[in-house]
């Protein structure tokens, strides 16, 4: 580990500084190391200053930056512990419960989703996580929590939605667990490259800013195989484009090789899972720049589990299957250098343990760092946000965690976060 002081360091943590307005809210937070996540050096005693929500300058507390910060501005002053960006979250359900699966979800309310979604995007946000891609919710639950939030009505982290995963009729996005009395289509699914294509600007019309996929099956849903390919080519090729037109990005849950090279082929960004790819399709995602967004750590809680929560024996069954084979997947694909992101599919585990994925990431072939990367940098790259979030940097958010000790030679030190800051405020 290095730290560095005064302008010593990285480029993007140099002292750097954008005009304020003259009545601008604006907060000063300062604490005895950051990490720069680009270089993994250490800046000691950061002065980050946030206007509006954003960085406006990133200095030491011995060189302050050229323009001071008002004698109004709020300090946080978050003693010795260690600065990182605030971390992103590329594949959670924040309107789903570990804790209530299967058909006991039957027993529930439609609207019982919508509001304990509220308690899981603070328990997210308070874990550290500022920022996450909630890949599929009925009825829009999750734009309307991301406009909660984004009003100030609740706490939470920033929201990238995506409304309903779209699937083909019976597969991973349909509802296929009840008897054909009970038939209905629902409105994620597709049956032809124009349906996809219409899915695609009826989603984007109601607020959805990620596209979700279902490219093949999946562990919780029943009677299909998890690895067989769902949708066509064409289909996704449509979704793809459809999505990319209105500059939206596609997510493909995906575990077999098959349906993960298609979706690959077919422009997708990023793919969830990819718990069977081969090596043929590591190479693919290579080639297009494809990213891997894997959840690694979720088959210790399912296991350890069981059938508790209400998970049927045939999806246990498929976990069984495929959990460390993924982890074995992970392992080669990023020794391949396919580009890897942070996502842990929360609400198949308790939302608020977002972070335990790092030491598994590390476990299975990178340092704490690279983790780090996956879940700043990298996330924020994949989201076409660099610009917002993923680094401590001059423009971007003022979103923060403060974590004990150094994460460089701990990374379990990212489960228990000390504070978490959320555009320049501390969070409660």
């Amino acid at each position: 580990m290095t730290i560095t002081g005064g302008w010593r360091g990285a480029a993007c943590v140099a002292a750097m500084v954008l005009a304020a307005p003259a009545t601008a809210d604006t907060s000063v937070v300062s604490a005895a190391r950051m990490l720069d996540v680009a270089t993994g050096a250490m800046l000691a005693d950061p002065l980050i200053v946030v206007t509006d929500g954003r960085i406006v300058s990133v200095a030491s507390r011995g060189k302050p930056a050229p323009a001071p910060a008002p004698a109004t501005a709020t300090r946080i002053d978050l003693g010795d512990v260690t600065l990182l960006p605030g971390l992103i979250d590329m594949h959670v359900h924040l309107t789903s419960l570990a804790e209530i699966g299967g058909y006991q979800t039957l027993k529930y309310t439609d609207s019982f989703w919508g509001a304990v979604s509220v308690a899981n995007a603070v328990k997210t946000l308070r874990a550290g996580f500022t920022t996450v891609r909630n890949v599929g919710s009925s009825d829009f639950q999750d734009v309307g929590l991301k406009e909660a939030i984004d009003g100030g009505w609740v706490s939470g982290p920033r929201i990238v939605p995506a409304g309903y995963a779209i699937g083909a009729t019976g597969g991973h996005c349909d509802d296929n667990a009840l008897p054909p009395s009970w038939d209905k289509q629902l409105p994620s699914v597709v049956n032809s490259p124009a349906e996809a294509r219409a899915k695609v600007r009826w989603l984007h019309k109601y607020g959805a800013q990620v596209i979700k996929i279902c490219a093949t099956g999946g562990v919780f849903s029943l009677g299909d195989s998890v690895g067989g390919q769902q949708l066509s080519e064409e289909e996704m090729r449509a979704i793809a484009d459809e999505a990319h037109m209105l500059h939206l990005k596609v997510a493909a849950h995906a575990h077999g090789d098959e349906g993960i090279s298609a979706a690959i082929r077919a422009g997708i960004d990023t793919i969830e899972h990819a718990s069977l790819a081969s090596d043929a399709a590591m190479k693919l995602a290579v080639e297009h720049r494809t990213w891997f967004d894997m959840d690694i750590y979720n088959d210790d809680y399912i296991l350890a589990t069981g059938t508790k929560n209400g998970t049927e024996q045939e999806s246990l069954d498929k976990e069984k299957a495929i959990g460390l084979k993924q982890r074995q997947t992970f392992q080669r694909a990023f020794r391949m250098g396919v580009p890897m992101t942070f996502g842990t599919d929360a609400g198949v585990y308790p939302h608020g343990d977002n972070a335990r994925q790092f030491a598994k990431m590390v476990e299975w072939g990178m340092t704490p760092l690279q983790a780090i990367r996956a879940a700043t940098l990298s996330a924020a790259q994949a989201l076409g946000r660099e610009n917002d979030v993923g680094a401590i940097a001059v423009g971007r958010y003022g979103d923060m965690v403060a974590v004990k000790g150094d994460p460089l030679r701990d990374v379990t030190v990212l489960e228990h976060p000390v504070a978490v800051v959320k555009g320049g405020a501390k969070v409660d």
